[in-house]
């Protein structure tokens, strides 16, 4: 399907679907998972990266399982809003992905996300090992939640 704006997601996202988010590194893909109400970010196991068919494969399958109607991919942007090349890897992911999948993609800038989950692992007193295997997956669930909370506020906007 391509790229959508979160504005459109609402519309695009099937009753009873949830959302997923990613963050896409060079050797995992960090996942999480919303709750069906769309309010909360699960984390899920990372997805290690071996080549492109199997790693979209693999996801693919983790997402019907989890019933996703949609994807927030975290958009890695610039400190001052321009994109480099990890920002070109994530619109080349969705590009790559869009014959594989019907599934909308709405890309959400990510800057400071794993900062967060780096953060927020350190207070719950992870060792450095134990976050290393975590962080990709907590930061897609700060990408996710950050959409989620995006779809609340536009949800209580139209409400008036």
């Amino acid at each position: 399907m391509g790229i959508i704006s979160i504005a459109e997601l609402p519309a695009r996202l099937a009753n009873g679907k949830t959302l997923a988010g990613l963050d896409l590194g060079d050797k995992t893909i960090g996942v999480a998972v919303s709750d069906r109400g769309l309010s909360f970010a699960h984390p899920r196991p990372v997805i290690l990266r071996k080549k492109f068919s199997l790693d979209a494969a693999q996801l693919i399958a983790q997402l019907e399982q989890d019933n996703v109607g949609a994807i927030v991919l975290g958009l890695p942007v610039n400190m001052d809003g321009s994109e480099g090349p990890r920002a070109q890897k994530s619109r080349a992911f969705v590009r790559n992905m869009a014959p594989l999948s019907d599934l909308p993609f709405v890309l959400w800038d990510e800057r400071l996300s794993t900062v967060a989950a780096e953060r927020t692992l350190i207070e719950m007193d992870f060792s450095r090992k134990k976050r290393a295997g975590k962080i990709d997956s907590a930061a897609a669930a700060f990408i996710l939640q950050g959409a989620l909370d995006r779809l609340q506020s536009l949800g209580r906007a139209d409400r008036g």
